[in-house]
């Protein structure tokens, strides 16, 4: 067998070696992909549930609160009235993004790149925290519903101390937790606290599994 020969045989052998290891590639990266959709999509049960008992307390909630402001302003208070309406409007707030999230999960698919995939895990992540961010922005309006004007025209300096330091306290924490909730704080004990299970495990699930698919492409 002469060299020309040796070279050609040693050359198809290169190529299809490299066929095959792209091959090998290719479908890794789909299996990955595969086990993403699979992570993301054990998420979407808890989701709907969280947003059908969204819908339930966002509708019965503005019937009572719109028929009391209508027929009875004069008879409740109007800290309870503006406590639920706030409450009602952030509940809804995160309703809607609940639903951008399912969205974002059924749009993951096996044949977009991973970047893209990436991407909407990227904002899925990000969604997860504004979600949170907005819910706890309900904190201290659990201490002021059943405030009245009577209440603070009668009360002594101990009830305006006590009330105070209540709501206070739960307008900081609410807010510490509006301004925390980062990424960057995903390793701290009450962050992990917060964020575990369905909400959040899964998605770190599958950035992790496309990282891998990275490392084995580099």
């Amino acid at each position: 067998m002469e060299d020309k020969d040796i070279i050609g045989l040693w050359k198809n052998y290169d190529k299809k070696l490299e066929e095959g290891l792209l091959l090998n590639r290719r479908q890794a990266e789909d299996m990955t992909k595969l086990k993403v959709k699979s992570f993301l999509s054990s998420m979407k049960p808890l989701k709907w549930l969280t947003i059908l008992a969204g819908v339930v307390w966002v509708s019965v909630g503005s019937i009572i609160v719109g028929s009391l402001f209508i027929y009875a302003s004069d008879e409740v208070s109007r800290f309870f009235l503006f406590s639920a309406a706030i409450q009602l409007l952030l509940t809804f707030a995160a309703i809607v993004i609940y639903l951008y999230q399912l969205v974002l999960i059924r749009r993951v698919g096996i044949h977009e790149s991973v970047m893209e995939t990436q991407e909407k895990l990227a904002m899925l992540q990000s969604s997860t925290l504004w979600v949170a961010r907005i819910l706890f922005l309900q904190l201290p309006l659990w201490t002021t519903f059943y405030w009245s004007s009577a209440m603070w025209e009668h009360a002594s300096l101990w009830v305006y101390l006590i009330h105070g330091l209540i709501t206070g306290s739960f307008l900081f924490a609410a807010l510490w937790l509006f301004f925390n909730i980062r990424y960057e704080n995903r390793e701290k004990k009450w962050f992990r606290l917060i964020f575990r299970g369905k909400e959040w495990d899964p998605v770190l699930s599958a950035m992790e599994l496309l990282k891998q698919v990275e490392a084995y492409r580099a």
